[in-house]
């Protein structure tokens, strides 16, 4: 481990940590379902019956069709939302469009996750996301007489997903709506970074949102489309013929590298450069992808970052699966890394949209923190449904090769980095560099006793943050439990329903929890008020002969 002090001699000013991360994504609640799909090789894709799709009210011509796939990546529970949490009463809950809703409640786990409550944070705080079309305003509420009264119509418009997430989160930095189509949210990254860089903000949420309604719904094949012919994606492959559309999300909290480190905070990776660009008209069509633009962009970031690219040892890709994207895709990246090297064969490449699907706007941010987690673990996933190389990618001669199975990432002493690609149709090219985060020496000594504070709105809610907090001692035993009491106490909001704990280490503090031993584990319910502070002087007492 090396010291604080050499760590921020060492790094660049223009280096930006992730500091937080939440999402929801096919098959996946968390971050950490996200990993285990990633690290088995599971394919998140729901395949549906007729039964299934009787509520849509299909044609029977339409659903007979050989060409219709009855298949879709699906986020669960996008009808339930907090809405008390947040402010909103039922009737303005109901016609929120679900991605504003999950959008809302991964800003919140983002900012805990990185150990930070906006209204004690000092600084700048700004929001940089993209949403896709409200396809729950057409098909529930456009129809429906009892909703079609609505006065709060931002509920229902794009434009308005970050400016909302800064009203009730009561964030004062810059809150910029991007919308750049399959590159939204890794665009929204980019411009993040460069709002810290400017110090225009001295924290960011970067990400994106896509949620389709109906959800469990099908879709009609068309050969020579974008489309796959049977619910898989199979990226790079011989077999490649489209790519599936689903549902997800996800957030970064992003903080100048060097503040992060002042800070203490707990750092996932390190951006060191990153680039956007447009491919211009010179290609085939408006939304045919173009190698040079391509190649232009992922040079740039690598200049950006001060980084060669023999010191890339992995690309997540767009891979979308698609006959034509995957040979332009390698094709791009081939012309990029060979203005700086000749070697080939030495660089894994993969895409998460076999997996999870492509998740439209919020593609890009699901490739990055796919990423993240795959240095933080130093494991590189599987690329699922790869057998054959597409034969229009020429792999052999190029400095890629695919990874097909769950690989310890190996590195020679030097820090494990990768990059992300993310292409929006229209052009918007995207390119991050990743540094896997240092390993920072703090100080481990601290008091024998640690007092755990845990608080929530309601007591159900209280419950379940007693049952997540003993689910992350068990998931982390050798945690410093030090650092999970501060964070408790400086990390989070005070709640009414509160519960205390004292206790001496992690052992301890998960059988307290389990048990709630009436003595130790003391809950109570107490109103937020101004306690004024009042000096007394008591004197000696003969105030009272």
């Amino acid at each position: 481990m090396i010291s604080t002090y050499k760590i921020l001699e060492r790094s660049s000013d223009l280096d930006i940590a992730i500091v937080g991360m939440a999402g929801r994504f096919p098959g996946a609640k968390n971050i950490n379902d996200f990993w285990h799909i990633l690290q088995n090789g599971i394919e998140s894709i729901s395949f549906f019956s007729e039964q299934d799709l009787v509520s849509l009210n299909i044609e029977d011509t339409v659903l007979n069709d050989p060409n219709y796939v009855k298949a879709a990546p699906v986020l669960e529970d996008i009808e339930f939302f907090d809405a008390r949490f947040f402010g909103f009463s039922p009737r303005e809950a109901e016609v929120i469009d679900p991605q504003h809703r999950f959008f809302m409640e991964c800003a919140w786990e983002a900012l805990e996750n990185a150990g930070y409550d906006p209204e004690k944070y000092e600084g700048l705080i700004g929001v940089y996301a993209g949403t896709s079309t409200n396809t729950y305003f057409f098909n529930n509420i456009y129809n429906n007489s009892n909703l079609n009264n609505i006065s709060n119509t931002y509920a229902l418009n794009k434009d308005f997903l970050t400016t909302n997430i800064s009203y009730k989160l009561n964030l004062t930095g810059p809150s910029v709506g991007i919308q750049t189509y399959c590159s939204t949210s890794l665009v929204a990254v980019h411009l993040a970074c460069k709002s810290l860089l400017d110090e225009e903000c001295d924290m960011a949420l970067a990400g994106g949102v896509a949620i389709s309604v109906p959800q469990k719904s099908g879709y009609l094949y068309q050969e020579d489309g974008i489309l796959s012919p049977d619910g898989h994606c199979r990226a790079f492959d011989a077999k490649a013929q489209g790519t599936i559309f689903g549902s997800g999300l996800g957030i970064v909290v992003l903080k100048r590298f060097k503040d992060a480190v002042t800070d203490g905070d707990c750092i996932h990776a390190v951006i060191k450069g990153s680039a956007i660009n447009n491919d211009g008209s010179l290609k085939v069509s408006y939304t045919a992808p173009s190698v040079d633009g391509q190649a232009e962009v992922i040079v740039e970031a690598l200049a950006n970052a001060g980084v060669e690219a023999d010191d890339i040892s992995y690309i997540e890709t767009h891979g979308t699966g698609t006959p034509t994207g995957d040979p332009v895709e390698i094709a791009a990246l081939t012309k990029a890394f060979r203005t700086f090297t000749q070697k080939n064969g030495f660089c894994a490449i993969a895409s998460v949209k076999p997996n999870i699907g492509h998740l439209d706007t919020a593609a890009g941010i699901a490739s990055l923190i796919k990423t993240v987690l795959a240095l933080k673990h130093k494991q590189i996933p599987p690329s699922l449904n790869f057998e054959t190389p597409n034969p229009q990618i020429d792999f052999a001669n190029s400095p890629f090769y695919v990874n097909t199975k769950l690989t310890d990432w190996k590195t020679n002493r030097t820090p494990r980095r990768a990059g992300v690609s993310s292409l929006g149709f229209g052009g918007t090219n995207a390119h991050i560099i990743l540094e896997e985060a240092p390993e920072i020496k703090h100080c481990e000594e601290s008091r024998p006793w640690q007092l755990l504070l845990l608080s929530a709105k309601t007591g159900s809610a209280l419950e379940s943050a007693t049952a997540n907090l003993v689910t992350y001692l068990k998931q982390h035993p050798d945690t410093n439990l030090a650092n999970v009491a501060y964070t408790l106490q400086v990390g989070r909001r005070a709640f009414n329903y509160r519960r205390i704990l004292v206790c001496q280490n992690v052992e301890d503090a998960i059988t307290a929890l389990e048990t709630l031993e009436e003595k130790r584990v003391l809950t109570a319910y107490q109103e937020h008020r101004e306690q004024p502070i009042i000096f007394m002087f008591s004197g000696q007492g003969s105030q009272y002969v």
